[in-house]
């Protein structure tokens, strides 16, 4: 197969690879990164249809020369102090334990009474990857370093794995700096629906319980966190080899 196209002047191009892309069947685990990709030399014998050659692994090489051949670049950006780590698809901060609203759906008990008051957050780990959000909690409110040990966010539409349940959230469609204050702005005041995992707090009542009794509270009572056997740097590590193809 041939192409041309005017780009100042007459090119032509050959078919001479393929990538095929697999996508889990369920449509959850597609969008949480179940996805592989395979790589295909194509051969062109005269006239006849163009035929796959067998499947290879994707070199990292590979998916940064086509990166780079097709304009693809991590904008020009400040980071600012709370980045902790970035690439072309992903960004991840931290923010310190603060106070922010918070807002509750009606479909598991009784919160309506304290939606929309105050409460005090944890310090926290968020993550951005293409259009996905994944958040844990810290025990110490600080900049967490690579061994820093993680916990559980406290909050409901969280699986095991951190990722938040985007539903009807306005979130960003970008992981880009400029972006990080409109995540933060979508997850708080988005409404906490249902929980995805057993337990997200230590506390006797549960996550109901939990913030019942913070509500216009003035802090968080890192003691009622779940510690995961995880640290900042295997958290980071875990999503990006989760899209690796």
């Amino acid at each position: 197969m041939h192409v041309s196209l005017e780009i100042g002047q007459n090119r032509h191009f050959e078919l001479r690879e393929a990538l095929l892309i697999y996508h889990s069947t369920d449509r959850h685990y597609w969008e949480m990164g179940n996805t592989f990709v395979t790589h295909h030399p194509v051969a062109t014998k005269g006239t006849k249809k163009p035929e796959l050659g067998p499947a290879n692994p994707l070199t990292v090489d590979f998916l940064q020369s086509l990166l780079h051949s097709l304009g693809g670049q991590i904008p020009i950006e400040f980071l600012p102090d709370n980045v902790m780590a970035r690439t072309d698809r992903t960004i991840a901060w931290w923010t310190p334990a603060q106070i922010r609203p918070m807002f509750f759906g009606d479909t598991q008990g009784d919160l309506q009474g304290i939606n929309g008051r105050n409460f005090p957050q944890p310090a926290l780990i968020w993550l951005t990857q293409d259009s996905s959000l994944f958040v844990r909690a810290l025990k110490e409110n600080r900049r967490p370093s690579a061994a820093s040990g993680l916990s559980v966010a406290p909050y409901w539409n969280l699986y095991e794995s951190g990722s938040v349940c985007i539903g009807s959230m306005r979130a960003p469609k970008v992981s880009t700096v400029a972006s990080i204050g409109q995540w933060e702005k979508s997850f708080y005041e988005s409404e906490f629906t249902h929980g995805n995992v057993g337990r997200v707090t230590r506390h006797a009542g549960g996550f109901e319980g939990l913030w019942k009794e913070l509500a216009d509270k003035d802090a968080f009572p890192v003691e009622q966190l779940i510690e995961l056997p995880e640290t900042a740097e295997e958290f980071l590590q875990q999503k990006r080899r989760s899209n690796d193809y």
